[in-house]
């Protein structure tokens, strides 16, 4: 495997050093060999003891992706899931867990919903991302809650060069869809920035089939997106920087369930829309004291605001989330062979609804320690941490990894991780159907991992994993309970290699997630996912496809209602005019394949949400040369 300049110098740095050279981590989130989420520190990706999948700006730009969401689905071991319409709420399920037991950050800070749990992760611009980090298993010990099945980063566009590197992308495509973006970074050997802004618009389909006459419209979705990046170095030990993103627009979508009349105790039309605002801010200070300590001090805040209207009424409601958080983590060298990671964590959520919750307001405090130990025979990693949360009290979470290299080309990894899930507002506190005594889920994982440099340009990644999940919390009709538990087996492979001058990448999952209690299979979770991507640059056309396979699920916990299994397949094209232009061509659906991801009730029968047929996006990206 060819590793970059300073992929390579990482690899030869105990863990924790920081490099000489100045931005680093910006320089780093460039990189496809280094890894920043699972210890919060720049690392090459072979040392971390998470199982991962990286995509740069480079590996977005060449797949073409239409969303965030549409980049997950090519990991293996992630399903996505969405009804309803473009804006409405995806499913993510990393490893058979739900959407809201895996994290999702952007830049460091946690941009969930604290009333429902959701991330809100497809109104995020993917014009805006320069990295989007995987990781598939349990970081609770790092994370704290929410980290059972996984973790997802997004980081924001970054400069790269000094000097001014203008960009501007107009694309074009089908249901009147369009993609503007704008956006310029630069600076010079102590300043880098990035400033974007985007604008993407779409008249978008019908997603339901039998409903009510006012589900029939297509569902619209807009959404303006800004981003900002700035870092400076005020010494060579010392750098400040600051981080922004912020999504708002406006999304319709289809209610077939209707809405409900008090006064007739009847179902009536409804043509809903929400507008809505996702947003990130951080700001850090990162020093390296001496040759044997690092530290990192970052303040953040998130907002997660949604109100919901209807056309036909004069409903509305309103669910805005803010959180304001604070990390602080030191890196420490001892010598040769030890490295330790200690720091803590502060964070406060606050609700601010047009339904009245009993409580608006709660915060969690937590402290870590983290120590790697690495020999010439084996290394190993053992993680402690301790949260305290005003609601629930306190949790204790660890986590141990042994690593064995076989031979320079092999190494296989033995993990052990506790994770836990806090109940959110709306099961704690929601009017009339929550419980205030509700305990945190609670998971424990095992998982043994196989890499192989199978050649320079081939390497493959495996893992077999078992997760149980307990004191899970369902809704039955006294409200929600601590009562379920699951079982979650599972296998996935990632191959990656080059052959014949094609890039291929491969992911294969298998997982068997079933209800403890009943046996039952749990809900949205297909057994088997495969995802290939083939792509080869031909001088200055580039050429690519993707074939993604989904076996068949069950929509519900009772395994009575069946979701069939699909294949898509794709293909892509660029065109680099000359060194500032590049024409772009994707067919998404090629096969104009007919299929759902979530079924709704209308009257006494089921029916799936529609998801888009073949679809093309046609694009220029204009990137000046000052």
């Amino acid at each position: 495997m060819k590793l970059s300049p300073l992929a390579l110098t990482l690899t030869l740095l105990p863990a924790g050093q920081l490099l000489a050279d100045t931005f680093e981590r910006d320089q780093a989130l460039k990189l496809p060999d280094v890894l920043i989420s699972a210890n919060r520190q720049v690392e090459a990706r072979n040392d971390s003891s998470a199982a991962n999948t990286v995509f740069t700006r480079d590996d977005i730009d060449r797949l073409q992706p239409s969303s965030v969401t549409d980049l997950l689905r090519r990991v293996p071991g992630v399903q996505v899931g969405q009804t309803g319409g473009r804006g409405s709420l995806p499913g993510i399920y990393i490893r058979g867990t739900k959407s809201a037991q895996s994290l999702v950050l952007v830049d460091g800070q946690r941009i969930g919903n604290s009333t429902s749990g959701d991330s809100n992760l497809q109104h995020i611009n993917i014009e805006q991302v320069e990295r989007v980090e995987v990781l598939r298993g349990s970081r609770s010990v790092i994370y704290g809650s929410d980290a059972i099945g996984g973790v997802v980063q997004i980081f924001t566009r970054r400069g790269a060069e000094p000097g001014l590197q203008p960009r501007l992308h107009v694309g074009f495509g089908s249901n009147q869809t369009w993609e503007r973006s704008l956006g310029v970074s630069g600076g010079d050997d102590k300043t880098r920035f990035n400033l974007g802004t985007s604008l993407d618009e779409t008249a978008g389909i019908d997603r339901t089939t039998k409903s009510y006459p006012s589900d029939g419209d297509h569902d619209e979705y807009r959404n303006k997106s800004v981003s900002l990046s700035l870092s400076h170095a005020l010494t060579d030990n010392v750098e400040i920087g600051a981080n922004l993103l912020d999504n708002r627009g406006r999304s319709e979508f289809d209610n077939p369930f209707g809405r409900f009349d008090l006064n007739t105790f009847e179902s009536l039309q409804q043509q809903p829309y929400s507008d809505f605002n996702v947003s990130s801010l951080s700001s850090y200070v990162d020093a390296r004291i001496n040759d044997v300590w690092k530290t990192r001090l970052e303040f953040g805040h998130s907002e997660n605001r949604e109100k919901t209207f209807d056309k036909l009424s004069d409903e509305r409601s309103v669910f805005n989330t803010y959180r304001d958080s604070v990390n602080w983590q030191n890196d420490l060298t001892l010598d040769a062979r030890n490295s330790l990671i200690v720091g803590g964590d502060w964070y406060e959520d606050r609700v601010n609804s047009s339904t009245p919750f009993d409580e608006d307001s709660r915060w969690n405090r937590a402290a870590f320690v983290q120590h790697r130990y690495k020999a010439d025979s084996f290394s190993t990693e053992l993680g402690l941490r301790r949260d305290q949360n005003q609601q629930f009290g306190g949790q204790n979470s660890w986590s141990g990894t042994f690593t064995l290299p076989l031979n320079p080309n092999n190494d296989v990894l033995l993990t052990y991780s506790e994770g836990f899930r806090a109940p959110t507002f709306n099961d704690l506190y929601y009017p009339d159907f929550s419980n205030p005594d509700l305990k945190p889920e609670r998971s424990k994982s095992y998982e043994l991992q196989w890499r192989s440099q199978l050649s320079e340009s081939s390497r493959l990644e495996a893992s077999l994993y078992r997760t149980d999940l307990e004191d899970a919390i369902i809704f039955g009709g006294n409200g929600p309970q601590n009562v379920a538990s699951a079982r979650i087996n599972g296998f996935e492979a990632a191959l990656k290699q080059e052959l014949f001058g094609w890039q291929s990448n491969l992911g294969v999952a298998i997982i068997d997630p079933r209800d403890r209690d009943s046996g039952h299979t749990l809900a949205r979770r297909a057994r088997r996912t495969l995802s290939l991507d083939l792509d080869r640059q031909f001088d200055r056309l580039g050429l690519g496809a993707s074939w993604q396979a989904v076996s068949s699920s069950y929509d519900d916990e009772n395994n009575g209602q069946a979701l069939g299994g699909y294949a898509l397949l794709g293909l892509r094209s660029s065109w680099a005019l000359n060194r500032e232009v590049k024409l772009e061509l994707k067919v998404d659906n090629l096969l104009d394949k007919g299929y759902s991801r979530a079924l709704y009730s209308y009257g006494s029968s089921q029916y799936g949400y529609r998801e888009e047929g073949r679809a093309w996006m046609f694009g220029v990206t204009w990137t000046p040369e000052l």
